[in-house]
């Protein structure tokens, strides 16, 4: 057996960790490659992706499919929408998210179990697939920003963390605001959403990812390629890429870019925004999930 910081550490649990270490690196090199590959193929010339030469290092490297990503048709278009999508989006869940889990936190609140349980019960239970877009249509909002935007506004996990988050604020907090003359909102704004960083950093980050990844319900949805979000044109590029299986025989050792290296070239476009803002926040993801998970 060893010390370490006045703890004994035994063979089992030294072996243990480092199997755990191991097993970590494993998965990471896993989840990474496919981020990796895209990369490396993005850079290199289209006949080396084609035959399968590109797998760890790129070949040929040029930027030509990153040209030729930045002139496609619709592609900034795209990317507003996206953008525009995501920030809006994501002001909007948060907005209804954090209202109603401090509505949820309250124990004053009249029926505060009934809706708590209601609530909970979204996460394992649905109307399915068919029926939402029935409401979609109903309530009119095929083909409408509104229906991305506003169709969306709460997810249940986020809105427990928010809410278990809350809860840990200390009541003798809002009391000394009541006995100041603090209304509800006054309380909600200027005492808990200040004291809520690190929860509201993370289910931020949990919103803006999923946001900006989101393409099935746009694809659904919107009619109008105007109002197309980028990952949807990703998409049809990919199926115009797949019905296309001539285009490997037209490329040559001369060829600098291909639909497919134009395509892994959005893909890392498309990917880079999220990894730039994921510092930021990263933070406080451990503090906004261990804390909001405290209690249930």
């Amino acid at each position: 057996m060893e010390k370490s910081a006045g703890l004994v550490i035994s063979r089992g649990e030294k072996i243990f960790n480092a199997t755990m270490v191991v097993i970590g690196i494993v998965i990471t090199i896993f989840a990474l490659y496919p981020l990796y590959y895209a990369l490396i193929a993005s850079l290199s010339k289209p006949l080396y992706v084609e035959n399968g030469s590109v797998m760890f290092m790129i070949k040929g490297f040029n930027l030509e499919s990153y040209q030729k990503a930045f002139q496609k048709e619709g592609i900034w278009l795209a990317f507003g929408n996206t953008i525009f999508y995501t920030v809006v989006g994501v002001l909007v869940n948060m907005a209804f998210t954090t209202t109603m889990a401090y509505a949820l936190s309250k124990e004053r609140l009249v029926a505060r179990k009934f809706f708590t349980l209601f609530t909970i019960f979204t996460m394992w239970f649905s109307a399915g697939m068919i029926p939402l877009y029935m409401t979609f249509k109903d309530f009119n909002l095929l083909d409408t920003r509104t229906a991305i935007i506003f169709g969306f506004a709460i997810n249940t996990y986020n809105l427990i963390i928010m809410k278990s988050f809350f809860e840990q604020v200390p009541a003798s907090l809002e009391e000394a605001a009541f006995i100041d003359g603090a209304s509800n909102l006054t309380i909600f704004s200027k005492v808990y959403l200040p004291l809520s960083k690190p929860a509201l950093a993370t289910i931020g980050m949990f919103y803006a990812v999923n946001r900006w990844n989101s393409y099935f319900w746009a694809m659904n949805l919107l009619n109008d390629d105007r109002k197309m979000p980028l990952q949807v044109l990703l998409k049809k590029l990919i199926v115009d890429r797949v019905a296309n299986e001539t285009e490997a025989a037209i490329i040559t050792v001369n060829s600098l870019s291909s639909p497919t290296t134009v395509i892994y070239a959005i893909m890392i476009m498309a990917i880079v925004p999220m990894l730039i803002a994921y510092p930021f926040v990263q933070k406080y993801f451990k503090t906004g999930m261990t804390l909001g998970a405290v209690k249930g």
